[in-house]
């Protein structure tokens, strides 16, 4: 299916953009409540990774990672899970939406898993022997 102009372009229906526009939208707010409004010492290093809207924009599936140990995640859960209802309404407040959407804030591991992945592969590289240059 061609986009305008026949140009080969696929074309997404407004509807089928709007989620994601959305999630930008809420990622963008929440990534600067966490870092600027809440007080919370639980939720000092968080970055917001990524933002996922259900399709009728009503439930975030905002990922996060923090940095340090298991304990320290399991804190910064307890500190996002005590600040959403502020973090919600602050983003109702500002991007005026119809219905605020319930904000579900998830563990983004990617991060340690290519930390894991990079080490297995520098640990191969080291267990090869040595070849001599042809």
């Amino acid at each position: 299916m061609s986009g305008p102009g026949g140009r080969g372009e696929e074309t997404v229906p407004v509807e089928g953009r709007r989620p994601q526009r959305v999630a930008d939208l809420v990622r963008h707010e929440v990534a600067g409540i966490l870092q600027r409004e809440v007080k919370d010492p639980r939720v000092g290093f968080v970055t917001v990774t990524d933002v996922e809207m259900s399709p009728d924009l009503r439930v975030a599936r905002v990922f996060y990672s923090v940095l340090g140990e298991t304990d320290q995640r399991r804190e910064t859960d307890r500190g996002l899970a005590s600040a959403s209802a502020y973090i919600r309404r602050e983003v109702g407040r500002r991007l005026h939406l119809k219905v605020v959407p319930e904000l579900r804030f998830v563990y983004d591991n990617s991060l340690e898993r290519g930390l894991r992945i990079e080490a297995v592969i520098e640990s191969m590289g080291r267990d090869e022997p040595e070849t001599p240059d042809r």
